[in-house]
């Protein structure tokens, strides 16, 4: 179970996966599903992340509690340690132990916010730095936990943030400290650079370790958008001959750009292999709960493409002499009894009525002698032995029937995907926070003390001239211009807006402004509006307006701090606010607002005021505005469904009668 003892046991290379913990249950079920088809890529681990400050410590130990006794896949769970009492860490540790999992990934995590994270730990907290959790564990446990640390070949972007340059070399000495601490294991950041981690490499083995296990972290580019805010969160750079492989004609074409990113980590991953002379054998993916192009890479490899084909023999027998079928031809049986018989004809297939299975039904998905329920992965034999690794890749590839429901979220699921999906959560999967530094937040925002200045973040952010609020640092999309002096409007008086957009008929896939997605598609836009609103607003203007046109023109959800909600659709409901369609495809769902979603988000937003607050000392003018608008404000998402009016919910928003 030690993932050291593992890795020198594997001869052949390998690959190990990251995933986080969903915002909701039914993304976390739905998780448990995937991770058990992943299975079928034979990973030497799998991690799971542990949010900043124990935001997800519950869902992080859960995950892996359950991924460790039903995967029967080694967990290592990932445990942080800065602005965290020794008694959580103590309560991680031991459930953990009582769990099974035997593995530990140490890191010192975020700073707190608004104050030097050094001076912020109680002078009896063992924990300032990674290098702490390691000798604690290894003094606590002894050898009960293998325990990992984290690496950065382009050095830590601390320095950065100081005015420094990123310096391997200065961080090389950190990483010595964990290693003689008792690491006994290490994973890198992600990087896109190859050079400049056969670089790090080197030093590696020079000054450190000559055969530590040294994972690089690769993430897979699922959309071009994604792939540059990652590589901004980890401070990575992208070399030029990368970049230049996405030109802005195919930047808005997901597929497109998936297919050359799995290309790109092949690349990579071939050139460390052979550079490194096979000393880098692993290869860890942070996932975002995703699974295609991970199959896609693993399959295409030539260094890893063994794991696949080792097993093509199995393809007349399974392990314990169970026929299997080709899998174009594997029954499935439905909630309602019927069995469905897939095939290649595509035209049958569409005509066909689609059934999509996952764990929101109580359907059985019956592949060979596993059964997967809404309770997760099962199999009817006695030793619990895995279907056809071969069989089990093709359907995360996409083929048949179950591919096409092991696929059908492709993509990161940020806040405005389905709340259903595995995928569904921030990129970073670490929770809420105003995502800058608190230098970058005062330089940024200044030190607002009245309604008035919040107005004029927001606005600022809106004109261009501020480049991110603390809800968002992915700058606006083009088509925000398009409503660019409604929202301003909006802000002027009062409502702090968060997320929009503006409606659109039938336009051109290929559009400058709104398009997306594949060539000589159509693309659909319903109009929305998501922001915050002091409460006697909402309830005595905006909600009484909303009510007198009824949920068929414009439907809400509003709730507070408090954990309040109110909507005037049927519960559970969920309304889809952009699609395309393609030639040759189904109809695509990219934007939906929806009300589990719309709970998680609530909770995080107002969360992020509370962070916000945080960098001013209790009682000052900002510290109390921001702590009042968290108690007095609603968030309110408003959905305009007559998407040919392309003006007509902010003509209802401004209209003054």
């Amino acid at each position: 179970m030690s993932i050291r003892d593992l890795y020198h046991a594997r001869a052949s290379p390998f690959i190990s996966l990251e995933f986080f913990p969903p915002k909701t249950e039914l993304g976390t079920s739905n998780l448990m599903e995937r991770m058990h088809r992943m299975t079928a890529l034979d990973p030497l681990f799998i991690t799971v992340t542990w949010g900043a400050g124990g935001t997800t410590a519950e869902k992080t130990l859960a995950l892996a509690s359950l991924a460790q006794q039903t995967l029967n896949i080694p967990v290592c769970m990932h445990l942080t340690c800065t602005n965290t009492d020794k008694s959580i860490i103590d309560d991680a540790l031991d459930r953990c132990h009582n769990a099974g999992i035997r593995n530990i990934l140490a890191l010192r995590g975020d700073p707190p916010i608004g104050e030097d994270w050094l001076d912020s730990q109680s002078n009896d907290s063992p924990f300032k730095y990674a290098v702490d959790l390691v000798r604690y564990i290894k003094q606590s446990y002894g050898d009960t936990f293998c325990v990992g640390v984290a690496a950065y070949p382009e050095g830590h972007c601390e320095g950065e943030a100081e005015g420094h340059e990123q310096d391997p070399l200065k961080d090389l000495v950190y990483l010595k400290e964990k290693v003689d601490a008792g690491a006994d294991f290490v994973i890198t950041q992600l990087f896109y650079d190859v050079e400049k981690f056969l670089a790090f490499e080197t030093l590696f083995r020079e000054q450190i370790s000559q055969d530590l296990p040294l994972f690089p972290g690769l993430m897979p580019i699922n959309s071009y958008l994604l792939f540059h805010r990652a590589a901004k969160l980890s401070h990575a750079s992208i070399p030029p001959t990368i970049l230049s492989r996405f030109p802005p004609e195919i930047q808005s074409d997901d597929n497109t750009v998936k297919s050359i990113g799995v290309d790109i980590l092949i690349e990579l991953i071939q050139e460390i292999y052979q550079r490194t002379s096979g000393r880098i054998k692993g290869f860890h993916f942070y996932t975002l709960n995703l699974e295609k192009a991970i199959a896609q890479i693993v399959s295409q490899s030539s260094v890893l493409s063994h794991i696949v084909n080792e097993s093509s023999e199995e393809e007349g027998e399974d392990e314990t002499g169970g026929e299997i079928r080709s899998i174009e031809n594997i029954p499935i049986e439905d909630a309602d009894g019927d069995i469905v018989l897939d095939d290649s004809n595509e035209d049958t297939v569409a005509n066909r009525k689609r059934r999509r299975h996952s764990s929101l039904d109580s359907a059985k998905l019956i592949f060979n002698r596993a059964i997967v329920t809404e309770k997760g992965l099962r199999y009817n034999n006695e030793n619990g032995s895995m279907p056809s690794k071969k069989a089990l890749i093709s359907i995360s590839k996409g083929h048949g029937t179950l591919g096409r429901d092991a696929t059908w979220d492709e993509f990161p699921n940020g806040r405005f995907g389905d709340s259903r999906s595995p995928a569904y959560g921030e990129i970073d999967g670490y929770g809420p926070s105003i995502k800058v530094s608190k230098n970058r937040a005062l330089e940024l925002w200044g030190t607002p003390k009245t309604i008035g200045d919040l107005k004029d973040i927001f606005i600022k952010y809106l004109e261009g001239s501020t480049d991110a609020i603390p809800w968002s640092d992915l700058g606006l999309s083009a088509e925000t211009a398009l409503i660019q002096e409604e929202l301003i409007q909006l802000n002027y008086r009062g409502y702090l807006t968060l997320a929009s957009q503006p409606a659109t008929n039938a336009t051109l896939s290929s559009d400058k402004i709104f398009g997306w997605g594949p060539a000589k598609g159509r693309l659909y836009q319903k109009a929305f509006v998501e922001m915050f609103i002091h409460r006697q607003q909402w309830e005595t203007t905006l909600k009484p307006k909303l009510d007198h046109y009824g949920r068929r023109k414009f439907s809400y959800y509003a709730g507070d701090s408090s954990g309040s909600f109110e909507t005037n659709l049927d519960p559970h409901s969920s309304s889809v606010v952009t699609w395309g369609v393609f030639p040759n495809s189904p109809v695509k769902q990219t934007t939906i607002i929806e009300e589990e979603s719309f709970k998680a988000w609530r909770d995080e937003a107002f969360s992020i005021w509370s962070e916000w607050g945080k960098l001013f000392p209790r009682n000052t003018p900002a510290n109390i505005l921001l702590r009042q608008v968290h108690r007095d404000y609603c968030l309110v998402s408003i959905v305009h469904h007559d998407f040919k009016e392309t003006d007509e919910l902010w003509e209802m928003l401004l209209d003054q009668a």
